[in-house]
């Protein structure tokens, strides 16, 4: 061999070693490096729910990274604004995975959004964790081996006031909803499960009104035309308010009653002040108060971190990150298929006490309170309320294997 030869199988030898050395050392830095959180969601759109579930997933984060992190490794959230559109969500989730390369997704506000990420979460195979979309298309029809529920569904909470709505005996009833995949299911499954308790009632009129767009003159005038003995509502925001003060106005509510999805929640009870109607029977989060040693501490957190009570997105946002802590330390990994193992059947601590993502569809069994709304020093509030377990209120293990697909 000549000496030239030599020459380069040494330069060809160093070339090998240095290119193993920082694959060695990329890899290490990878393992070493924050784990990464990509998180989607409205927040232009729906600032009332999220700029709390902002909130309360940045004291998780710091209580998290305060105890050593997940692995040894600190936990780093990367926020997108899906524009309230499914489109823009998935491609902000194509540019955290594919750029950013977080380790896994989560968020959703909107159902329609948390079933595109859904969707997204399939097709490229990474773990997804929905936050707060509430369709249940995403654990059932649309469900898959990526996807995780945080927040009790439409189902659960419907199947929540579905039993006060019977006790009321009441045989005419109207629906308002918004006219998208939330409020459709929403109004469905109420109609389905109270027709199950009381054969005899009668849905006399529905309102789908447009998403943030409700004329609630019209819209309460056609439910007072169809004279309802009771009113079934899941508006929220800014719908909520509109309807609430334009019904207050015609007198809708009078010796009606309501019964409503969210109404209870700071987020949509809190701007309504002294128009709140008394006595609707609602789903929502009474903090003022939950007296459990889990709730106590993180009110304490909370409002020691942003002089500042929490609402319901910040319980949301909060327990997005712990569970998702939780769930990497069953998995001792952030590795997706070792994730979607660790997390089925994952019990994990929430302010509102223990829940479990069941096995059977990935939807967790954290629950909701419900009680009645009221007026106190004109503020709006729940009153006569009782915290319902979520595990509770769900279709049977048979009924789920009919809805969801096979993974």
């Amino acid at each position: 061999m000549t000496q030239a030869n030599k020459q380069g199988l040494k330069r060809l030898a160093l070339a090998a070693f240095t290119l193993a050395a920082f694959a060695l050392t990329g890899s290490a830095l990878a393992q070493s490096g924050p784990i990464r959180i990509g998180e989607i969601n409205s927040y232009k759109a729906q600032p009332a729910f999220l700029d709390p579930y902002k909130k309360g997933m940045d004291l998780a984060v710091e209580e998290v990274n305060a105890a050593g992190g997940v692995l040894g490794r600190k936990f780093e959230v990367i926020t997108r604004d899906d524009g309230a559109s499914p489109g823009d969500a998935v491609r902000a989730a194509e540019e955290l995975v594919s750029r950013e390369k977080v380790d896994v997704i989560a968020g959703g506000f909107l159902s329609n959004i948390g079933l595109a990420l859904t969707d997204f979460a399939k097709q490229k195979k990474i773990f997804f964790l929905a936050s707060e979309p509430l369709t249940d298309k995403i654990v059932w029809q649309n469900g898959n081996k990526y996807t995780f529920r945080l927040r009790p569904s439409t189902y659960m909470q419907v199947a929540m006031l579905v039993p006060e709505a019977a006790k009321l005996k009441k045989k005419r009833w109207a629906l308002v909803y918004p006219n998208y995949e939330y409020g459709q299911s929403a109004a469905a499954t109420f109609k389905e499960q109270l027709k199950k308790l009381q054969p005899d009632v009668e849905f006399v009129a529905e309102q789908a009104a447009p998403l943030g767009r409700i004329d609630a003159g019209a819209v309460t005038q056609a439910l007072a035309d169809a004279k309802p003995d009771a009113i079934f509502n899941v508006t929220f925001g800014g719908d909520l308010a509109k309807f609430v003060r334009e019904g207050n106005t015609r007198g809708l509510f009078k010796g009606r009653e309501v019964v409503s999805l969210l109404t209870g929640e700071p987020e949509y009870i809190d701007p309504l002040k002294d128009e709140t109607p008394e006595g609707w029977i609602v789903t929502g989060y009474p903090w003022y108060g939950i007296a459990t040693p889990d709730h106590q501490a993180f009110f304490i957190a909370y409002h020691k971190k942003f002089n500042d009570y929490p609402r319901l997105g910040s319980f949301v946002g909060y327990t997005t990150i712990k569970a998702l802590a939780a769930g990497m330390k069953k998995a001792n990994s952030v590795n997706t298929d070792k994730l979607i193992t660790a997390f089925s059947g994952l019990t994990f601590d929430t302010p509102f006490g223990r829940a479990m993502f069941r096995p059977q569809d990935h939807q967790s069994t954290i629950g909701a309170y419900v009680g009645r709304t009221t007026v106190r020093g004109n503020k709006g509030e729940m009153k006569d309320y009782v915290y319902l377990d979520g595990a509770k209120f769900q279709p049977t293990d048979a009924e789920v294997k009919k809805m969801r697909p096979a993974d």
